[in-house]
């Protein structure tokens, strides 16, 4: 690169860039084809997205937001025909499809022209927002969803309808009076009461109701019951030692040999003194190299049902379903892989974690999943073809050739003006532009 001054790389950048975007409208149009085939399906994923994310190593949100785009520009064909000759960036494409039609996409890719790809993203973000206001507000989804925060806690953000949050609230104030009863005199005192944030009064509607009362707090309320539900919930056959926090003490990665380090199933960091809290009050399970061993985890045909102990080796062994490509931690199944109808043993050796999805493929779809002659998992399609654990990836040798001949091939003209932004660099006044984006409708 010694050779080439800076403008020239510039220009080399510039139409790279242009290659990479015309390249993307194709692997986008094949996403949607393979998408609209169910292609995903015949390999077992449980949706496209799943299948781009073990097949091509997406993370899921980037998977799940390129199969919106595809599926976007299957109905959009002018964005699609401006993407596919380089004229939109993919950035571009992308903001569009979240408010074109087909009645307007002709004037939003000439008014795309004049913008970059930030300025556009906030034109169609105030487009959103001013649709918005003009129509009922939508019922929002009932959600519960988990965010880590960068101090290593956890927030929860529950999304329910009025009468079911009134339900939680009273369950958390009736836990906070219990727990509040059972201590002795004069605990509560001993506690001190968390200063309120900056945020707190945006966070929480009922500021003052959490922090009139020093101890015990919503907080403490609701882990008390979660407690108390999987304590007593023991309808699932195998009691409450199938419901427990699990923490991994392994060798840390990132330290000298002999450091150890806590985590949770998920892989998520838990401190020295949070794991020293855990350990004050809780049943600890010692595992040892070989306590997957046959002779050891291994009832034979006495029952099929999967005891407590297996259960918890099998967590610690497959750590979430291992079908290939599936991230599910969640709703999982013991699945034994010689049936226990058929003369299969209730053993760690003839057990694989499967979430409720792959469960079926596997019982109901017709895939067979076996050890192979290395004592590996193999996963057979109904058509008898393998499935590979880990997705076979092509070396391209030269990928800026590869780009270019490509283009060639399809009589495409790229270079560094074909999607130069024609802004003059003014200030954009974004409400005029917002107001005429809703009169293009």
């Amino acid at each position: 690169m010694g050779m080439f001054s800076v403008e020239e790389l510039g220009q080399e950048i510039a139409v790279l860039a242009v290659h990479i975007d015309a390249a993307t409208h194709r692997l986008l149009e094949c996403i949607r084809h393979f998408d609209e085939a169910f292609g995903w399906a015949e390999q077992g994923a449980t949706s496209c997205a799943h299948w781009l994310a073990w097949r091509v190593g997406w993370d899921p949100a980037t998977a799940r937001e390129k199969v919106r785009v595809a599926r976007a520009l299957g109905k959009l064909p002018m964005i699609d025909q401006a993407l596919k000759t380089g004229k939109l960036s993919y950035a571009k494409a992308r903001a569009l499809t979240r408010i074109a039609k087909p009645e307007t996409e002709a004037e939003l890719v000439a008014m795309s022209a004049y913008a970059t790809g930030a300025q556009l993203e906030r034109l169609c973000r105030g487009y959103r927002r001013a649709l918005a206001g003009d129509e009922p507000p939508a019922l929002e989804e009932r959600t519960v969803r988990r965010r880590d925060l960068p101090g290593g806690m956890v927030r929860l953000e529950i999304t329910l309808h009025p009468d079911e949050a009134d339900l939680v609230m009273r369950a958390l104030d009736y836990a906070r009076e219990k727990k509040h009863a059972s201590e002795p005199a004069g605990a509560s005192a001993a506690v001190p009461a968390p200063a309120p944030t900056e945020n707190a009064a945006r966070d929480h509607d009922d500021v003052s109701a959490e922090t009139s009362t020093p101890w015990p707090s919503r907080a403490d309320a609701m882990i008390t019951v979660a407690e108390g539900y999987l304590a007593g919930n023991t309808g699932t056959g195998t009691g409450g030692e199938r419901f427990q926090v699990m923490i991994h003490v392994d060798q840390d990665p990132l330290a000298p040999d002999g450091a150890l380090a806590a985590t949770l199933d998920d892989g998520t960091r838990v401190s020295a003194e949070t794991f020293r809290r855990v350990a004050c009050d809780c049943g600890l399970v010692a595992v040892s190299g070989d306590a997957g061993s046959a002779h050891q985890l291994n009832i034979g045909r006495r029952s099929r049902q999967i005891p407590p102990a297996i259960h918890r080796a099998l967590s610690l062994r497959d750590r979430g379903c291992r079908f290939p490509g599936c991230t599910n931690t969640r709703f999982l199944h013991g699945h034994h892989l010689r049936h226990w109808l058929h003369g299969g043993q209730t053993s760690l050796t003839n057990l694989v974690q499967l979430c409720t999805a792959h469960h079926h493929l596997v019982h109901e779809g017709g895939w067979r999943v076996e050890l192979d002659a290395d004592g590996a998992l193999a996963f057979t399609a109904p058509d008898g073809r393998a499935l590979a654990p880990e997705p076979p990836r092509e070396i391209v040798e030269d990928a800026v050739v590869f780009l270019r001949e490509r283009a060639a091939d399809q009589g495409l003209e790229l270079g560094a003006e074909t999607n130069l932004p024609e802004w003059d660099g003014n200030v954009v006044d974004y409400d005029w532009a917002v107001g005429a984006m809703i009169g293009m409708g």
